[in-house]
């Protein structure tokens, strides 16, 4: 940019903003359209704050690092190794037991990021733009409402709650308050993924009946282990951590990752299954099943878990397919010729999420019984055109933020999805075949599943 344009381009910031200024009283903006976000300053960056920068949270606090045209504002933690980025404090317990997993907290911070232990305080500034909600499944509920509540826009990880009631009040505080939600489903961001929604839905592969995914990680035989209650690391606020969940000991295998495992804070088919059910839903066109039914247990492992270690679940969408997701964690070796998520079609099969350069691949069909001839069509290979799937998510939410555009997976998108979690977790839990009410979102003659669809929480935390 050359001196006159910055010449111009501040002048016009500095009279819009006295436009605006007027404008805020009467809850309009410069151009006299209602205000649906803060002023921001004249270097025109979004200022971000992050709630939740443990695993998950910091690879997307690394994600909003690598954008230009954003400022970390705040962060927020209930556990003070991770507020103030020093690896060296995490206890030692956490790191024999989570590797990995523990991020080693080297980003660059300007010095003037505020941290909060309570994300309270964070929504309260007036300053500050967008929330990244990146906390345990239980919190993101009460979490992104408030911050819609608080005028700011979100980008809250998956699944996007821990009930069905949760999602439909997210859905409804994001329209309420105007809000640019981008829910965490990354595929949603994929190139790849949208030349495969568009071959599958013109019928490149003819009609698919079926559509297949899995998760699958051997953990035997020692799963997440077994550990006895025991006083919670120093540093880590484990009131607040549990929030609206009932108040019970710390063990070393529930925060501040294992808790994946244990169903009352989250699942793995809410965890890696709302991926697989997001991608295939999407693909197939679909917004809700008919009906589900689910088989699975603890077959394998004896551990601390709540989850089945082997579980697998059957949507049933109105179309007429069958949307597939199995959780193997007692075995392992790949389920699918290849790719991770496979539609099966009258003409051939689709595999996507190929390795190498291959993004998707086309497979024609041979000829079955009593037919002739298999299918015309011919193979394909679709080539890897993504990137960093979670930094074009965020690009697209930062680009809706200033358009105020609908994201590539909005409250509404994000909310349909986890459903799909939740409906299979409730089918295992209630041992039944589901009917389900998309308009609703109710369960059919079914008592049982409609009592899992929302829990009391722990006061003081409501909706």
């Amino acid at each position: 940019m050359n001196e006159n344009m910055q010449k111009t381009t501040r002048r016009n910031f500095l009279k819009n903003s006295t436009v605006a200024a007027a404008s805020v009283t009467l809850g309009l903006n410069a151009i006299g359209t209602p205000l649906i976000s803060s002023a921001r300053g004249a270097n025109e960056k979004i200022r971000v704050g992050f709630i939740g920068v443990g695993n998950r949270g910091t690879q997307l606090l690394n994600g909003f690092l690598k954008q230009d045209d954003i400022e970390v504002a705040a962060l927020c933690d209930v556990y003070e190794p991770y507020l103030a980025r020093d690896y060296s404090k995490v206890d030692q317990k956490l790191k024999d037991s989570l590797g990995a997993r523990i991020p080693k907290m080297t980003e660059k911070l300007n010095r003037n990021v505020a941290r909060y232990k309570d994300f309270r305080r964070l929504l309260d500034r007036k300053d500050i733009d967008a929330v990244v909600v990146a906390t345990p499944d239980h919190w993101h509920a009460v979490q992104t409402i408030m911050a819609c509540q608080a005028g700011k826009d979100v980008y809250v990880e998956k699944p996007l709650s821990i009930t069905i009631f949760e999602g439909r009040k997210m859905v409804e505080a994001a329209k309420r308050h105007n809000r640019v939600i981008q829910v965490g489903l990354h595929r949603r961001s994929s190139k790849s993924y949208m030349q495969i929604a568009e071959n599958i839905q013109t019928g490149k592969i003819g009609k698919v009946t079926v559509a297949r995914a899995y998760r699958i990680s051997n953990m035997y035989p020692n799963g997440i282990g077994q550990f006895p209650d025991t006083a919670p690391p120093e540093g880590l606020d484990w009131d607040m951590w549990l929030g609206p969940r009932p108040k019970r000991p710390y063990k070393n295998n529930i925060s501040l990752y294992k808790f994946r495992w244990l169903q009352i804070y989250s699942s793995q088919m809410a965890n890696w299954g709302v991926h697989y059910c997001d991608a295939m839903r999407w693909v197939l066109s679909e917004q809700a099943p008919v009906s589900i039914s689910a088989h699975g247990g603890r077959f394998a492992l004896d551990d601390d878990r709540t989850i089945p270690d082997t579980m697998e679940v059957i949507f049933e969408m109105p179309s007429g397919s069958l949307l597939i997701f199995g959780q193997y964690e007692a075995n392992g070796g790949p389920a699918l010729i290849e790719g991770e998520v496979e539609f099966r079609g009258t003409l051939g099969n689709l595999y996507a999420g190929t390795s190498g350069e291959a993004g998707y691949k086309i497979v024609p069909s041979k000829a079955g019984q009593f037919q002739e001839s298999g299918s015309d069509i011919e193979p394909f290979e679709g080539k890897r055109i993504d990137g960093d799937l979670t930094v074009q998510h965020i690009r697209n939410f930062l680009d809706c933020m200033k358009s105020r555009k609908q994201t590539n997976c909005d409250m509404e998108t994000g909310h349909r999805s986890t459903t799909f979690a939740h409906l299979a977790n409730i089918a295992l839990a209630t041992k039944s075949r589901i009917e389900w009410d998309p308009k609703k979102e109710r369960a059919i003659n079914n008592r049982n599943a409609n009592n899992l669809l929302h829990y009391e929480y722990r006061k003081p935390w409501t909706l």
